[in-house]
């Protein structure tokens, strides 16, 4: 397997760019350098969260803060609400689930598709640079760094691939992440190479699949990642993350948390639960992980049924705490 001199500590350490702009008071939250700054970093290890758990809430950028602040989060992963909050055009329209289309119908939809990717990618291209700095200072100033950078880029130009990880630059990100695929690993890292950053991909269920194989996906470019997800991983596989962990641990530099039943439950196999309800060793992960001070960072990504009363952003917050009580 390919080794790299790229790696997430010496890519933070190189690329702190200096982000200036307006500042802007965050959603339901009063900053001021007198309060303090939120901390999720727990006996060496990073806890933070993906914020894709905010999806089933109102989500602005600045909405979005607020929740992380209100879980003491320090560290986030900017997926969904990114571009979204930067004011991207509408995506191509969704098929209609179930439907069985004309030719007339699947042509407007391809014209239809065509035409909003063409102006999304209008969009990026002539987006300043300066909204990314002042996206960075607004998070920054409330004491929460942007980590990774999720846009999904791998069948975008090349443009806008370069676009992407300019803003991730920009923000201080250590990476990019999207899905893991051939084509994405095949394509991606080169990009990440030539702005000194990393391409990180994340896993569902593959590695449950016969024939995955991990080691030919990373090797496709020395910047190339893996973002595993621990929670998907336990679920089709059933087997202890832990072992993938020690394994590629110099090529983790993140990992998505989730509690889930195994793949043989007799209800509800690879479900996913709220924390402790389900049987992914979480407390095992995290004892590793603080016994070797590995630099891997820990994302809640929150999937679960949301219990009745609650909300995501107070189901954000006890996944943390829940993480929290287990390494201290």
């Amino acid at each position: 397997m390919k080794k790299s001199n790229l790696s997430r500590r010496n890519f933070l350490g190189t690329t702190a760019l200096a982000a200036t702009g307006i500042s802007i008071i965050p959603f339901n939250y009063s900053f001021t350098p007198q309060r303090k700054k939120p901390n999720s970093k727990v006996n060496g290890v990073q806890l933070g969260v993906t914020t894709y758990s905010y999806l089933r809430v109102p989500h602005s950028l600045e909405e979005t803060l607020g929740y992380i602040l209100e879980a003491g989060i320090n560290a986030v992963e900017m997926r969904g609400v990114l571009e979204e909050g930067l004011g991207i055009p509408a995506g191509p329209p969704r098929r209609r689930r179930g439907s069985d289309l004309t030719e007339k119908e699947k042509a407007e939809i391809a014209e239809a598709t065509k035409a909003a990717q063409e102006k999304q990618k209008q969009w990026r291209l002539s987006l300043p640079m300066q909204k990314y700095a002042d996206l960075r200072k607004m998070y920054n100033d409330a004491g929460v760094d942007i980590h990774i950078a999720k846009f999904a880029p791998s069948r975008w130009s090349d443009e806008e691939l370069d676009y992407a990880y300019k803003a991730s630059n920009v923000m201080g990100a250590y990476g990019i992440t999207d899905e893991a695929s051939v084509e994405a690993c095949k394509r991606m890292g080169g990009f990440a190479e030539k702005h000194n950053s990393l391409a990180i991909y994340h896993t569902h269920g593959q590695f449950g699949e016969p024939g995955f194989d991990v080691d030919t996906l990373l090797s496709y470019s020395p910047a190339n990642r893996l973002n595993l997800d621990v929670g998907h991983y336990y679920g089709s596989t059933g087997k202890h993350p832990n072992d993938v962990i020690i394994k590629y641990r110099d090529q983790i530099p993140m990992i998505h948390m989730k509690d889930k039943t195994g793949p043989n439950h007799p209800e509800k196999p690879n479900t996913s639960v709220p924390f402790g309800e389900g049987s992914t060793p979480i407390a095992d992960v995290l004892e590793l992980l603080k016994k070797e001070k590995w630099p891997i960072d820990v994302f809640v990504e929150l999937e679960y049924q949301i219990p009745e009363g609650s909300d995501p952003v107070k189901e954000v917050t006890k996944c943390i705490e829940y993480m929290r009580n287990i390494l201290e």
